[in-house]
């Protein structure tokens, strides 16, 4: 645009000049200044055509950001003992050498029409960030759909996983074939026959692509020795949580609403002990909650900071048969025990059971549901009713 400005300019300069320097002496004048007016209206249109498009392409859904990048909080740095030999850098034992470690990486986005708080979404078990910025089946995820919604986004990978696996402890990455240990216990359906046999009524896009890719966002834990999360490291995840948030808040000024999934949650109640700026708890079908006697409980109510927490279908109504169907009754019903323990102590909680809100079908990961933007709607709606 500033090329075409500037051409119009120039043809407006240029048309002056020639009358100017042409007045009262010839013909030759006046058919400069008809090609420079000529040359005037053609810029004019070709930017009013351009200012079209742009008005085109922002009426069109599209999502501008204004600014994005990457950037590293928390963590440690060990030293091993003895020093470095810059002339045998390839020695083994790794003598007086540093490694930067147990931090979280971040990706952040900030839309042009930025007008909310910020949000910070911290993933599950055997999850990366990728969970919520798209779907197995390729639509919009909910980071987008915040994005649209006015708020910046800090999509996580928690330490030792994803883009920051360095990690101070040895873990074991399991090549167990346990694909369909995941698909049960997330309440997506039945694997039967060698075939995802999802719920009936489900949101899940169960087809054999959006399956395949579904399972392809599985991704280890670089610091854990057990395939089902049992030495999962609770306050180091916490503490690169923590400094995040205060990152989040030197660069905006603003508290962030933290959103966790499931094992995300336990560090998601432990944060509030390490800062000071968070303005909301959405917690998506956490692996719990904390007990009223628990400092994490205690900590939250004191900062008065507002909860909501969500879960799915197939809980109540869930096969008897299948071990994870109780599992996810005893997790709700602690969910259900912390909003009344905090509600009657002063605090702010909702458990969301979304099949009593008329929103069916959903699993484990409600962000990726086929209905994935009616629940970002509900908790937009939410955050404008408690969060100030």
């Amino acid at each position: 645009m500033r090329r075409k400005k500037w051409m119009q300019l120039a043809a407006l300069v240029a048309a002056g000049t020639m009358i100017i320097s042409g007045c009262g002496i010839s013909a030759g004048a006046d058919s400069a200044t008809t090609q420079a007016a000529a040359q005037t209206e053609q810029a004019a249109t070709s930017e009013t055509a351009e200012s079209t498009d742009e008005t085109a392409a922002a009426d069109d859904g599209a999502l501008v950001i204004k600014e994005q990048g990457i950037f590293s909080a928390g963590g440690t740095t060990i030293t091993s003992n003895g020093t470095f030999d810059p002339e045998d850098q390839w020695e083994e034992s790794g003598a007086g050498q540093t490694a930067h470690v147990d931090h979280a990486n971040v990706l952040y986005q900030i839309p042009e029409n930025e007008t909310e708080l910020p949000m910070v979404f911290l993933h599950g078990y055997g999850q990366s960030r990728m969970g919520w910025m798209t779907t197995p089946d390729g639509r919009e995820g909910w980071s987008d759909m915040f994005l649209r919604k006015g708020h910046g986004v800090f999509l996580i990978d928690e330490p030792r996983r994803g883009e920051a696996g360095a990690t101070s402890v040895s873990g074991d990455i399991s090549t167990k074939t346990l694909d369909q240990r995941w698909y049960t216990q997330f309440r997506i359906g039945r694997w039967e026959n060698g075939k995802s046999v999802a719920n009936e009524g489900t949101q899940f896009p169960n087809d054999d692509a959006s399956v395949d890719q579904f399972f392809r966002q599985m991704t280890p834990d670089t610091g854990m020795t057990s395939d089902m999360g049992a030495d999962f490291d609770n306050e180091t995840v916490a503490k690169a949580l923590a400094a995040t948030i205060e990152e989040v808040y030197a660069r905006t000024g603003k508290d962030s609403i933290l959103v966790t999934h499931s094992q995300g949650g336990g560090p998601g109640w432990t944060v509030a002990e390490y800062t000071d700026h968070i303005a909301a708890i959405i917690a998506i079908e956490p692996g719990g909650a904390p007990g009223a006697d628990s400092d994490d409980f205690k900590t939250v109510l004191e900062k008065k900071i507002p909860v909501t927490m969500y879960f799915g279908d197939y809980i109540d109504n869930g096969d008897p048969a299948i071990q994870a169907t109780g599992m996810w009754q005893a997790m709700r019903q602690a969910c259900y025990d912390f909003e009344e323990a905090y509600n009657a102590q002063g605090g702010n909680c909702t458990v969301v059971d979304l099949p009593k809100e008329g929103i069916t079908g959903n699993d484990h990961f409600m962000f990726q549901d086929l209905n994935n933007d009616v629940i970002a709607d509900h908790v937009d709606n939410w955050i404008r009713e408690n969060v100030k």
